[in-house]
């Protein structure tokens, strides 16, 4: 299944939710904002968000410092 990940094409061997994704992306308890189809997604909503074919994913980390 291709999907858009950053601007870039990404492809994912099985469906998967928000957090799965994030999870193999090492991104798991890191803070995150995520976007799907230019749509913010709350982290409470992550485990229950699917990822589907051709959807855009726009993923930002935040990083504190001064």
């Amino acid at each position: 299944m291709q999907i858009q990940l950053n601007g870039q094409p990404h492809q994912l061997e099985n469906p998967l939710n928000l957090s799965e994704l994030l999870d193999s992306l090492g991104f798991a308890g890191k803070p995150v904002v995520a976007e799907i189809n230019c749509e913010a997604v709350l982290p409470r909503n992550f485990p229950t968000t699917e990822i589907k074919a051709d959807d855009s994913v726009e993923i930002i980390t935040l990083a504190a410092g001064g």
